[in-house]
C-alpha cells in the first residue's frame, strides 16, 4: 500500500447468490487481504465471505416485523446498522452495491452522524438498479437522488455507465472499474467430478451458472440446448441459483431430461467449472456477465450472446464465441463447432484464461478501488 495508512471500509450489498453479491464478498476478501479493515453489513452473511477473520468482520441487520407495516422495513433498520458501525469503527467508505436500498440507507445513516465521522459514500451500479428501477417512475427519482449524493459511483462496464448517464440523466463523472474474480482452488478432481455427473467421456459437458432470473432467458437456453446435434455429445449442467423447480415443465417438454443436469445453491462452483469444457449463455441484457469470467478462469470458453457488457468480456473468436441474442439456432452451431473441435475449444479456452489474469483478475481491478477510496477521502477533507 506505498506506505499509506490503511482503510477502514464498510460494504453493503445483497447477500444471495448473484453477481453483486460474489463481487461484493470477494472485494472485501481482497481489501483485508491488502491490509484494510473490512466490515460486512447487511441482514445475512454474503454466501462467499469466511467467518469473522483478521480484518474482516460482518455485523447483521435486525428486521422487525412490525403489525404496523404493511410490508417489513429494510431500509431505516440498515441505515441504522451503517450509522453505529461507521461510528464505533471510525469508517472511511461506506461501499454499496446497488442503489435501492443500499445507497438510500447510506446516506441517512451519514447524515446521522456528525461531520467529523461522517464516511464518504460509494456506490457501485451493477445493471438492475439502472437498466429496469431506473425506468421506474416510483424508484427512478430514489435513484438519481443516491447518485448525485454519493461520493463517486462505479459501473461494472462501459456499456453501463452510458446506461446509466442516458436513462437516468447523470453528468457527473462516473468510473467504470470492471468486475473480477479469485478462483479458489477445487475440492475434487475433473474426473470425480464428470463422474458425479454420470459424464461419459465422449460427452462433453456445458456448464450455465445464473440466478435465473427472467434476463438470464432459461427458456431460450433449453431450447439452444435441444437444438445442438448429435443430441448425445453433450450434457448441460446448470449450478443454479434459485429453485430450477419452474423449468422443469419445458425441460420435459424439450424432451431433453438425460441432457440437463441440476445442481442448486452451489458454493463451491471451482469444482464445475474446472470439470466444463465449454458454458452457455442466452441472457438478453447483461452489465457484465461475471459466469462469462468465472469460466475464463479455468480455460473455458463461453458461446454468449453480444449484448449489454457482455462483448467487453468476451471477446468473439479469441476468448469465445459471440452469437445474436435469441437466435437459437446459430446458437446451437456455435456450440456444436466448439463441441466437434476440441483444438480451437482449448485455444479459445487458454486466451480466455489468460485475457481474465490480465484484465479482470484482482491484481488488475483492487488497486483502481483503493485509488478511488483515497481519492474520495483526500476530497472531504478539502
Amino acid at each position: 500500500m506505498s506506505g499509506e495508512r490503511p482503510l477502514k471500509v464498510g460494504i453493503t450489498c445483497y447477500p444471495s447468490v448473484g453477481g453483486s453479491g460474489i463481487l461484493a464478498s470477494a472485494l472485501g476478501e481482497e481489501l483485508a487481504r491488502r491490509g484494510h479493515e473490512v466490515h460486512f453489513i447487511s441482514y445475512e452473511r454474503p454466501f462467499r465471505i469466511p467467518a469473522d477473520g483478521p480484518r474482516l468482520k460482518f455485523h447483521p441487520v435486525v428486521i422487525n416485523d412490525y403489525g404496523l407495516f404493511k410490508y417489513p422495513d429494510y431500509t431505516l433498520p440498515l441505515s441504522v446498522k451503517m450509522a453505529e458501525v461507521s461510528r464505533d469503527h471510525r469508517l472511511d467508505v461506506l461501499h454499496v452495491h446497488y442503489a435501492v436500498p443500499h445507497a438510500t440507507a447510506a446516506l441517512l445513516a451519514r447524515s446521522m452522524l456528525p461531520a467529523s465521522q461522517q464516511p464518504r459514500v460509494v456506490t457501485t451500479l451493477h445493471g438492475t438498479d439502472t437498466t429496469l428501477l431506473g425506468r421506474d417512475a416510483g424508484y427512478g427519482p430514489a435513484i438519481r437522488h443516491a447518485l448525485a449524493s454519493s461520493d463517486a459511483i462505479t459501473t461494472v462496464s462501459e456499456y453501463l455507465r452510458r446506461e446509466t448517464q442516458d436513462l437516468l440523466a447523470i453528468e457527473r463523472p462516473i468510473d467504470v472499474i470492471h468486475n473480477f474474480f479469485v478462483p479458489r482452488s477445487p475440492r475434487r478432481t475433473r474426473a470425480e467430478v464428470r463422474n458425479e455427473l454420470g459424464l461419459k467421456e465422449s460427452e462433453a459437458m456445458m456448464i450455465h451458472l445464473s440466478n435465473l432470473r427472467p434476463p438470464k432467458r432459461i427458456d431460450l437456453l433449453l431450447k439452444a440446448a435441444a437444438e445442438i446435434r448429435p443430441r448425445d455429445s453433450f450434457k448441460l449442467v446448470i449450478l443454479a441459483g434459485a429453485d430450477f423447480a419452474p423449468f422443469r415443465d419445458e425441460v420435459r417438454r424439450l424432451g431433453i431430461e438425460d441432457r440437463v443436469i441440476v445442481r442448486e445453491k452451489v458454493v463451491d462452483v471451482e469444482d464445475y467449472l474446472q470439470a466444463a469444457d465449454l458454458a452457455l449463455f442466452t441472457s438478453e441484457m447483461e452489465s457484465f456477465c461475471l459466469s462469462i469470467l468465472e469460466a475464463a478462469c479455468f480455460a473455458c470458453p463461453s458461446v454468449a450472446p453480444a449484448v449489454g457488457g457482455i462483448p467487453e468480456v468476451l471477446e468473439s473468436n479469441v476468448t469465445g464465441q459471440l452469437v445474436p441474442f435469441g437466435d437459437t439456432a446459430a446458437t446451437a452451431r456455435a456450440v456444436e463447432a466448439l463441441i466437434a473441435d476440441p483444438a480451437r475449444r482449448k485455444a479459445l479456452g487458454q486466451a480466455a484464461k489468460t485475457r481474465a489474469a490480465q484484465r479482470f483478475s484482482a491484481e488488475a481491478i483492487l488497486p483502481q478501488y483503493e485509488a478511488l477510496y483515497r481519492r474520495v477521502c483526500a476530497a472531504s477533507r478539502g
